[in-house]
């Protein structure tokens, strides 16, 4: 799940636009995303209570002693992100297989994945709990003052199991600059192996935004992480996985094939 221009994040909690997107596993272009109409009547608005509640059963909610909520193991949601994962194990061995042979889709660029951090590689469930799904740069900070998110699961075993293979893995991220050493302490406590030192861990910085944007400090998210794979590409790499919650994450070319996981409970242009 990224994230560019977090304080922008625009939410939704829409059955229908939740039941969309679930079953999406690779992005193709033109695939709907959240209808912004004006309902008409109360009768075209879901309940909130009840999408809340649809949500916490996706991910088999559990509280544990704490008081934290955790998602479930065996959840619908769990089961739903190890079947992309299956999909996406099998074609990236594959694909390290071309590439070993100087092959790499007919690039020649070393093999790398890029992964979104939010909802792709750690799970904020609990937060999103915790502030009703309202996010503000100020909670999240002082979330991750004192926690630590969960990996999604499985993605830190496939994430260590492609660095093994020899697939030079790389993050792409709208969290801010600010954010880097939660964000380094957060993937290495969750179990993730490959280095997410400053050349593989790309944060949003608006001070100071790398010459390779064309667009500066005025991205969207779109442009910054297409624009961000492009550099990754210019270093010599070819990035053969995409992984993001968001369609905004797959967005704008520079990678081989991308992987949507599932998240309904936010949405992020």
């Amino acid at each position: 799940m990224p994230r560019a221009r977090l304080s922008l994040r625009t939410r939704a909690l829409a059955v229908a636009a939740a039941a969309a997107t679930l079953g999406a596993t690779f992005y193709g272009v033109g695939v709907a995303t959240a209808d912004n109409s004006v309902p008409r009547s109360d009768q075209q608005i879901p309940n909130l209570t009840d999408v809340v509640n649809q949500i916490k059963a996706y991910y088999g909610d559990t509280v544990d002693t704490s008081g934290e909520h955790q998602a479930s193991a065996t959840s619908n949601y769990a089961k739903q992100v190890a079947g992309i994962e299956a999909k996406a194990k099998a074609y990236l061995a594959h694909a390290e297989a071309g590439a070993g042979h100087d092959k790499g889709h007919g690039k020649g660029g070393k093999p790398a994945i890029v992964l979104d951090v939010d909802d792709t590689s750690l799970l904020t469930y609990n937060y999103e709990l915790e502030v009703g799904f309202n996010y503000t740069p100020a909670s999240n900070q002082a979330y991750l003052d004192t926690k630590n998110m969960p990996a999604v699961f499985g993605i830190d075993t496939l994430t260590n199991w492609a660095a093994a293979k020899g697939i030079t893995v790389f993050w792409i991220t709208g969290r801010p600059e600010s954010q880097r050493a939660d964000t380094v302490r957060n993937l290495t406590a969750s179990g993730f192996q490959p280095a997410a030192d400053t050349a593989h861990l790309y944060l949003k910085n608006t001070a100071t935004p790398p010459s390779y944007l064309p667009c500066g400090a005025t991205c969207t998210t779109i442009e910054y992480k297409s624009g961000t794979r492009a550099h990754i590409e210019s270093l010599g790499y070819d990035i053969v996985g995409n992984f993001g919650d968001q369609y905004s994450d797959l967005s704008g070319g520079h990678a081989d094939r991308s992987f949507k996981l599932p998240n309904p409970m936010y949405y992020l242009p």
